[in-house]
């Protein structure tokens, strides 16, 4: 899409129990405006969060999002939102209970009502839950926006949010549910030795003998095993390590991290999310502005060239390259 060019922008409305949890998964993708945290579906005119919770207004908490169909297709969105609910529970979402906490879809149009509804049949044939799919499909209402404080969540209290997701039984939820099956025996048949001991057995390959430590192409590196987006050539620099060394993550969403204290040393390992593949580890010794260094075996990694990311499926990063 021509740049230039005005350019066209939905909304879509998703209800997955506490919104704090529900910005991070959308935010920072290409084509992906804006996020508001909200509340909708009640009969309470501006209702506040403890009015909300009470649930005595009828509102679902709910994030609305300002997209770019052109780069991110709808059913993009909905794919994202079903791999961060339980979609078989009507009375709240894991720890959190009450009509406030309920799944739903607000849909703005008729196309998106027919894609939720293709969608919510989808994951029903799928055969991934023994139980029903209860998430509702909803005519979008009037969208309130909640306070300041709950705003961007995720970054405002980082720490708070990543206990709170965790110990509210989201996080176990989705690595048990969502994360990428992994058959051992079609691994060891698809990958190389040194791939396979590296993603499945946190190895690390031999510094200065490896595929990307001085590449230089451009496109996107992607975990081995799932085909996670993981890392940009935009962000790659030689650190003189002798490994593939990043700036950051395309997103830092895409990436989990882990107190490793192997080898008597203390590091912080970093784990693809959906693959749960070994990548390498993060240092704060980086030159970008938040001076991290994440450095990757390559083993962990394929390469995508810009010219064949459309054609693989990764169309929407080609906005990072313009």
């Amino acid at each position: 899409m021509n740049q230039s060019q005005p350019y066209t922008t939905e909304l879509a409305t998703f209800a997955g129990g506490c919104f704090w949890c529900m910005v991070s998964p959308f935010d920072e993708m290409p084509g992906i405006e804006k996020i508001v945290s909200g509340y909708t579906g009640g009969h309470t005119q501006n209702p506040t969060y403890e009015e909300v919770c009470s649930d005595t207004t009828g509102h679902y908490e709910a994030v609305q999002i300002t997209f770019q169909p052109d780069i991110f297709p709808y059913e993009k969105l909905l794919t994202l939102f079903w791999q961060q609910i339980d979609p078989t529970d009507p009375g709240g979402q894991f720890h959190d209970r009450g009509d406030s906490y309920r799944t739903a879809i607000f849909y703005h149009s008729e196309q998106q009502r027919q894609l939720a509804e293709k969608s919510k049949q989808e994951l029903a044939a799928s055969g991934r839950f023994d139980q029903p799919i209860v998430t509702e499909i909803l005519p979008a209402a009037p969208f309130y926006e909640a306070e300041e404080y709950h705003q961007g969540y995720y970054k405002k209290n980082p720490g708070h949010y990543k206990r709170y997701r965790k110990g509210s039984g989201r996080e176990d939820f989705i690595e048990k549910n969502w994360s990428a099956k992994v058959d051992k025996t079609e691994l060891r048949s698809r990958l190389t030795p040194i791939q396979y001991e590296v993603t499945q057995n946190s190895a690390t390959e031999p510094p200065f003998q490896n595929e990307f430590w001085d590449h230089h192409g451009e496109g996107i590196y992607v975990d081995i095993v799932s085909g996670e987006p993981l890392f940009s050539s935009l962000d790659k620099y030689d650190a003189g390590c002798g490994w593939p060394s990043f700036t950051r993550p395309i997103r830092e969403y895409h990436i989990k991290e882990k107190t490793d204290l192997t080898h008597m040393m203390i590091r912080t390992e970093v784990r693809s999310k959906q693959g749960d593949s070994h990548l390498g580890h993060v240092f704060d010794d980086g030159p970008g502005p938040e001076g991290l260094r994440y450095c990757i075996n390559s083993a962990s990694l394929r390469f995508v060239p810009k010219e064949d990311m459309e054609q693989e499926g990764y169309g929407e990063f080609l906005q990072l390259f313009k």
